[in-house]
């Protein structure tokens, strides 16, 4: 056998080796999701936005007008099922669920990464399977920064509206076979969105997105970014699960260190708010309709939600999913109801008091509250 031929088998051996690792992968991040405690022990610092009770909000709640323009889609709310699985036989049936609560409820919809699809095109039907439930509503496509020339093919896969490039520095770091070479990273996301015909948007995994970062994405062409910041799953606590697994104490240990490390996502919608004109999603710890309508008030375009969905998807129905969106979705329209507001754009020029540690959280970075919640806001401080 000539040289070159051994050479292409080896390359295919670990090809196979490596798409298996990522489908093993997969399951493994649901499983542990689902059987143990993955939640940052930060909040999420929602706890210190306070929006203002108008006693005479001067409208009727059955009025209020959730749609909302999601870069320069339409939306029922301004809520988006984020990005969770794909990439296993065993994922198609909770993305079906999740993309037909989706289409029921109007929302757009987020898939895991498709890097295992890219990886094992015979994959591409648990990805697929999106578009195919939801065929109406904004699809989100997901790939790594470090796949460039695989950008136009993972839009085309599922049929995508909007491209997400993840970024998840700590959980690679923490990840028993995680890459930790960034370098270029920022180049590749700049010729990510040369690459495809649609909106990119670039999303954290659970630490959140500083202002610097977010100014560097502004300039590299991306149009919105998903914060995901810290207050909902710990990435760095799945892995410690996954390295206890492996028996690897040294990742162990980070997953430990690092737990809650990262920009709790209040703070980091603030931050990029701040600094930029982008479109922002507040992922990260939204648990109710009230937790939306105070990213909203914050400068978030839309909330994304994931972990609350996980369960009622892996082991329910899609009318327990649906339900469980309609929680959040009437939470929101309540607390607008109780603000005076009519339609959500609303939401952002509204009163709010900020607590004195997010206020001095905020001055240490050089940020001007006051400022933020802009000039006819009556900001007030909590003792």
């Amino acid at each position: 056998m000539a040289h070159d031929e051994v050479s292409d088998d080896v390359v295919a051996a670990v090809d196979t080796i490596e798409a298996e690792q990522t489908r093993r992968r997969k399951m493994e991040h649901i499983e542990i999701c689902l059987q143990e405690d993955v939640q940052s022990r930060r909040s999420a610092m929602f706890d210190h936005v306070h929006l203002i009770h108008k006693a005479l909000p001067e409208i009727d709640r059955d009025s209020i007008d959730l749609t909302t323009n999601f870069l320069g889609l339409r939306a029922n709310a301004p809520l988006v099922i984020a990005a969770m699985t794909g990439g296993h036989p065993g994922t198609i049936e909770i993305n079906t669920r999740l993309a037909e609560a989706a289409e029921a409820m109007r929302i757009p919809i987020g898939v895991g990464s498709q890097r295992a699809a890219i990886e094992d095109p015979s994959l591409e039907e648990t990805f697929r399977v999106v578009r195919e439930a939801a065929p109406s509503v904004p699809v989100i496509a997901n790939i790594g920064a470090t796949h460039v020339e695989f950008a136009p093919a993972a839009v085309d896969m599922i049929e995508a509206d909007i491209l997400a490039v993840h970024l998840n520095p700590l959980q690679e770091a923490i990840q028993p076979e995680g890459d930790c070479n960034s370098v270029g990273m920022l180049d590749r996301i700049a010729e990510i969105v040369e690459s495809v015909d649609v909106p990119v948007m670039v999303k954290e995994t659970g630490a959140g997105i500083s202002a610097q970062v977010a100014v560097m994405l502004e300039d590299a062409g991306v149009e919105a970014v998903d914060v995901g910041g810290v207050g909902g799953t710990s990435w760095a606590a799945v892995e410690y699960y996954r390295a206890l697994r492996e028996d690897d104490p040294i990742k162990a240990k980070l997953g430990q260190d690092f737990w809650d490390w990262g920009i709790p996502t209040a703070l980091s919608v603030i931050m990029v708010n701040e600094a930029t004109d982008l479109e922002i999603v507040a992922t990260g710890g939204i648990r109710s309709g009230l937790d939306v309508a105070k990213s909203i008030a914050l400068g978030a375009t839309a909330a994304g939600v994931a972990h609350p969905l996980l369960n009622a998807a892996v082991k329910g129905t899609t009318q327990d999913v649906i339900l469980e969106l309609e929680k959040i979705i009437e939470g929101t329209r309540t607390a607008m109801y109780l603000v005076g507001c009519q339609r959500v754009e609303e939401l952002a020029e509204i009163p709010i008091i900020l607590s004195a540690e997010l206020i001095a959280t905020l001055n240490s970075l050089g940020l001007d509250y006051s400022r933020f919640t802009r000039a006819w806001r009556r900001s007030l401080i909590l003792p």
